[in-house]
């Protein structure tokens, strides 16, 4: 495939992300796609970056079905644990890949002896016939996740490829999901196929983005790019610039989607809360499990 760059990406929309308390700590909440300024940006259903200085966020027991849930942690430790078996930590840098599938119930705590905690969690919608396979996870250590620096920029690859470097991670829906840190006068022109979607979330910072003589966009904007095969960015700050790219193929498939299960009619959705709740096709562990979170959890 060519990577020659014929069209840069304009942003159509800037969004600045508000933030809003959790229910637990201190815990802040950034709803970055999934509130009422973006709903969806197909194959994306959310984007939420959690804050808290003490570490203590608590998500319990909850199912999903027709997802696939991307947890990264910036900052701290997370505990997490699955009706399946499946449990660990993930620590500063590491990034789970998991496929709800047909059903998946687990647990998500944030390990307060760490202290701060900050932690990103993306939704990738799943295609309707992908929506019922089995659940499975794919994770990779800080270590192992792919790192290129080249000319002041420097990029984790957490999904999809950057500067020649393709990540191990398999995703279902074609998607690009990379971490970008530009340091002072450095200038970014990275690929994108062209019939994708595609966003920016500045975390840190304040960089241009699509066209050089646009306005500096400020942390915690979320930018939707336009048409086009690319995106360029600058720092024309004195201070590093941090964001966030993140592209996928849309499935451009009916979306019903019920708090963490998400299909493509409300009979599917019906047909969820039927297995769910009747502890069938894919939630049968859902009966007698209970995470050792959710054992010592208390409001």
């Amino acid at each position: 495939m060519s990577s020659v760059v014929n069209c840069a990406r304009l942003v159509t929309k800037t969004i600045h992300v508000g933030a809003s308390l959790g229910p637990y700590g201190d815990l802040v909440i950034r709803r970055v796609i999934g509130g009422y300024e973006l709903k969806r940006f197909d194959p994306f259903l959310l984007l939420e970056d959690d804050v808290s200085s003490d570490g203590k966020a608590e998500f319990p027991d909850h199912p999903h079905r027709g997802v696939e849930i991307v947890n990264y942690v910036l900052e701290g430790a997370w505990k997490y644990e699955d009706f399946g078996g499946h449990k660990g930590t993930l620590e500063a840098g590491d990034l789970q890949w998991m496929t709800a599938g047909r059903g998946i119930v687990h647990s998500e705590v944030g390990d307060q002896s760490r202290g701060k905690s900050h932690g990103l969690q993306l939704w990738v919608n799943l295609s309707s016939q992908n929506k019922m396979i089995e659940p499975r996870y794919q994770e990779l250590k800080s270590r192992d996740i792919p790192e290129v620096v080249k000319d002041g920029v420097k990029v984790r690859v957490i999904a999809g490829e950057a500067f020649g470097i393709k990540s191990p991670i398999y995703t279902l829906t074609p998607t690009m999901y990379l971490d970008f840190t530009l340091d002072p006068g450095s200038h970014l022109q990275k690929p994108i196929p062209s019939k994708w979607n595609a966003f920016v979330y500045l975390l840190e910072g304040e960089g241009v983005f699509g066209n050089l003589k646009s306005s500096p966009e400020k942390s915690y904007s979320v930018l939707l790019l336009g048409s086009g095969d690319s995106l360029e960015a600058w720092n024309k700050s004195s201070n590093k610039v941090k964001f966030l790219l993140i592209a996928g193929q849309p499935l451009n498939e009916p979306v019903v989607q019920h708090g963490p299960f998400v299909m493509n009619t409300r009979e599917e959705i019906e047909r969820t809360f039927h297995d769910y709740y009747g502890f069938t096709n894919g939630f049968e562990r859902a009966r007698t499990w209970r995470s050792e979170h959710s054992q010592g959890f208390s409001n």
